[in-house]
């Protein structure tokens, strides 16, 4: 489909093949962002990696998160926060125990506790740290800002910019920076504390200061580029996974045969054990299959970050010159019939039982964290929160709904796509059959 979005013109595509095309056969041609306004103000001038533009300085970030942040080498340190943050929602949800409790707010907190051990160390979620519920409110402002119509990215000019400003779309933002800012300057200050005690081998802002302080390399690391990768891990982080692991409950809930099957697969693996462990991830099949199923139904982004065309190509068939904005549907993607015979609409993670299909990159039918130059970084990482998470919610709970009420799968109009009417569900904790 082509559009002409005020100055921008616009390809949006919708098929596996044609998604191939554009992260594969023309990755190389169209793996630039193009320049927003308003997120080139909340990204330290497009600093961070989500949105920076194809370059040395994207190549050079994008190696040092994957390495330093979602990497083999620092996997102790990502279980350990993973660990520590379910432990806390399955001590918290025992305490709930027989009680409806809306499960938005929790699985967000452990995402969010998740990615701010890694990037702060533990003091995130101790009293060291007292700037962490407002924080919570200003990044979810930022993700809505992120997510709002910007007349400035239709219409780069003077009338682009008056109409942001009368509808305050320009100040909201300018309100958010700075409050981002006054954060984002705490932490470092905090960090650069000579009297500190560090954790072993330093969380992620200690390593981007000794990007930022080693004048040896290439790249120009200032303050900024610091505040900016801070800025593009919580950004939408912690809502990749939290989407994912709500709506698996959601269609769960609505299938009790599908909600025993995979507790009774969790049940058999775990055997004795208080908890899920780390290695009984691997022996769970199904579960596995309800992730690949949820992220079909529901990607935690319907349309991917948009691409823009470096050069002229070629998409189906049809000319797409440089300049022009693509955004991949992974949605529509997902529920297409010519990918998914078998209806499509349908909860059925038994689809998967013969087939490779994955969403790590290699099969276009399937790819809510894109592909390419351009896939997800976080992609391991929030793929083993959610198994995790969701394996210990399966095994450590009876789930229902409260008496009377039903499930609407209603979506939010909103980039991140939540249910419209947050899940309320009743857990009641599992007893272990005496052996």
């Amino acid at each position: 489909m082509q559009l002409q979005l005020g100055t921008v013109p616009t390809v949006v595509v919708s098929s596996a093949e044609a998604a191939q095309e554009v992260m594969k056969t023309h990755d190389e041609d169209c793996c630039t962002r193009p320049v927003s306004p308003g997120m080139k103000r909340l990204s330290y001038g497009l600093n961070n990696v989500g949105f920076a533009p194809y370059g040395a300085y994207w190549q050079a970030m994008h190696k040092f998160l994957v390495v330093e942040l979602f990497g083999v080498r620092h996997g102790k340190a990502t279980w350990h926060a993973r660990q520590h943050q379910v432990e806390k929602l399955m001590s918290t949800l025992s305490g709930l125990a027989g009680e409806p409790v809306a499960l938005k707010e929790h699985i967000f907190r452990l995402a969010d506790g998740i990615i701010g051990m890694l990037g702060f160390g533990d003091m995130y979620n101790s009293d060291k740290f007292p700037h962490h519920k407002n924080l919570e409110h200003v990044l979810e402002e930022a993700a809505h800002a992120q997510a709002s119509f910007s007349a400035e990215d239709y219409f780069p000019n003077i009338v682009g910019r008056l109409v942001d400003r009368i509808t305050g779309l320009a100040a909201r933002r300018d309100r958010i920076f700075k409050q981002l800012d006054t954060f984002f300057e705490i932490i470092i200050e905090q960090h650069l504390d000579p009297r500190r005690v560090k954790p072993h081998n330093g969380d992620l802002v200690d390593r981007l200061i000794g990007l930022w302080k080693d004048k040896s390399g290439t790249l120009n690391i200032t303050r900024d580029h610091v505040k900016g990768i801070i800025f593009g891990t919580f950004i939408g982080g912690p809502d990749t996974a939290s989407v994912t692991i709500l709506w698996a409950m959601a269609e769960l809930i609505r299938k009790p045969q599908l909600l025993k099957k995979v507790q009774n697969e969790i049940r058999g693996v775990v055997g004795d054990n208080e908890r899920v462990r780390q290695d009984d991830l691997a022996k769970l099949g199904y579960l596995k299959m309800v992730v690949k199923e949820t992220l079909r139904l529901h990607p935690p982004a319907t349309m991917l970050l948009p691409r823009e065309a470096m050069r002229d190509i070629q998409i189906g068939g049809y000319d797409v010159p440089a300049k022009t904005w693509i955004y991949v549907n992974a949605w529509a993607i997902g529920r297409d019939p010519a990918s998914w015979p078998d209806d499509p609409e349908e909860f059925k993670p038994e689809r998967f039982e013969a087939s490779e299909i994955d969403f790590k990159g290699a099969h276009f039918e399937l790819t809510p964290f894109g592909a390419g130059r351009r896939i997800c970084p976080a992609l391991s990482m929030s793929t083993a929160t959610v198994e995790f998470t969701l394996a210990n919610l399966l095994y450590c709970f009876e789930w229902a709904l409260p008496e009377g009420t039903a499930v609407s799968m209603e979506e939010e109009g909103k980039l991140i796509p939540l249910l419209k009417t947050p899940l309320v569900l009743v857990p009641t904790a599992y007893r272990r059959p005496a052996s």
